[in-house]
């Protein structure tokens, strides 16, 4: 009998980041539909049923025949206004199966694919369309809310990259570039609070980073931004060959944060292992592993959700379930977040799932950066070019202007 040849899920296998960029792409289409899907009266619980029943059909359509677990990574998640954390209500719960999107409320979309356990997950913020709306210029606090997440979540990509990777002259220069320390958490946070406090923004609370793996969103190594508490520190840090989901959020308000009485419907297997007593929690534990693996899921996903409502609850009180409670903003004010799924190769950040390039063309304020030392930093590249035509005359103060160019050099990277 052949031995099993043991598979590299590195990133020196080339076959790992065509996994991970076939998932990306997955993600990419559904929450572009999912996006125009969210107007002024759309109901979240069908958006949510709607992008899951899309990401279903394109996961479908890849590796045909192969011998490899395929799925969704992260449900699709409609989180309204004050919500930090993602949301999809339950057709059971009459009440939240209500909820409604309104006009030109900052709502979070969060979705992710899979392909042979290989994860990427993507969040953005938009604004729900008003009718006869669509290309209006956001002005005021909406406009300071997104701006400020986004140049933040383009920072914190930056100072992500390992010290010295992208230095380029003599061999010396190189040298002593990678010998550069990495920023610490606490400048890291510094950094980030002159950018969104240049817009009358707030870093929420508890923002996590976390490595990615096989199987495994939250791995050993994370990194935290405006902890809660002492205990809430980075481990690790990141280097050449991981995968990371950066998480960017920011407030209105005071980045303070609130667990809601309201039932979670999000949850994720552990790595406990516990003898269930009721038939109905074991047969519900059956279908998450069957289905989801240790991957995140709504209650909605699984066949009988009612059922699952009361197979949940042994699995939660012996921790053989996490549940995500559902945060939100302290004072109710706005939130946005993005989350992007990053690849770290000797040649740079390759951005598997990211949200969509901002327009920042149709952002009005008088607020804006002014800190020499952060410009510069969004000045740099987060790739390196290894062929794209990299023509630009972009203007030096314009930072996120060069972060669009970036992306475009990203796409036509040689990525190992």
């Amino acid at each position: 009998m052949a031995e099993e040849v043991a598979v590299d899920y590195t990133l020196n296998n080339p076959d790992t980041l065509t996994k991970y960029k076939t998932a990306a792409q997955i993600s990419h289409k559904v929450l572009e539909a999912v996006s125009g899907w969210c107007v002024e009266g759309a109901k979240v619980l069908s958006i949510c049923q709607r992008g899951d029943k899309l990401l279903d059909e394109e996961i479908a359509k890849v590796y045909k025949g192969k011998k490899i677990t395929k799925g969704i990574s992260h449900p699709t998640t409609v989180s309204p206004s004050s919500y930090v954390t993602p949301y999809t209500p339950l057709s059971t719960d009459a009440e939240e199966a209500a909820t409604t999107l309104k006009a030109k409320e900052p709502v979070k979309i969060q979705l992710g694919a899979q392909i042979d356990g290989l994860g990427t997950i993507v969040c953005d913020t938009i604004l729900v369309k008003a009718e006869k709306d669509e290309d209006a210029e956001v002005t005021g606090r909406d406009a300071d809310l997104l701006l400020a997440t986004h140049y933040a979540n383009e920072l914190l990509l930056r100072l992500t990259v390992p010290p010295g990777l992208l230095a380029s002259g003599s061999e010396e220069d190189k040298k002593k570039a990678s010998a550069e320390k990495r920023p610490t958490q606490a400048k890291i946070s510094q950094l980030l609070d002159t950018v969104v406090k240049s817009y009358g923004c707030t870093i929420v609370e508890g923002t996590t980073s976390w490595l990615f793996e096989r199987n495994e969103i939250e791995g050993k190594k994370k990194f935290v931004l405006n902890p809660q508490d002492k205990e809430s520190r980075a481990e690790g840090v990141p280097e050449v060959g991981d995968v990371w989901g950066v998480e960017m959020g920011v407030s209105l308000g005071s980045g303070k944060v609130k667990t809601i009485d309201q039932r979670p419907t999000l949850h994720r297997r552990t790595t406990i292992t516990y003898q269930l007593k009721r038939p109905s929690s074991r047969q519900t534990l059956s279908e998450i592993v069957k289905k989801f693996g240790n991957f995140p899921f709504s209650l909605r996903q699984l066949d009988d959700e009612r059922g699952a409502k009361v197979g949940v609850v042994e699995c939660v009180r012996q921790n053989v379930l996490r549940q995500y409670e559902v945060v939100t903003d302290k004072d109710n004010a706005p939130v946005a977040r993005l989350l992007t799924t990053i690849a770290i190769t000797k040649n740079g950040l390759v951005r598997l799932g990211a949200p969509p390039a901002l327009d920042e063309s149709k952002y009005k304020t008088d607020k804006k950066i002014t800190d020499e030392q952060i410009l510069k930093i969004l000045e740099q590249p987060t790739a390196r070019s290894t062929g794209a035509k990299g023509k630009s005359k972009k203007k030096k103060k314009k930072p996120t202007k060069k972060a669009t160019e970036e992306e475009e050099e990203e796409e036509s990277s040689e990525d190992e």
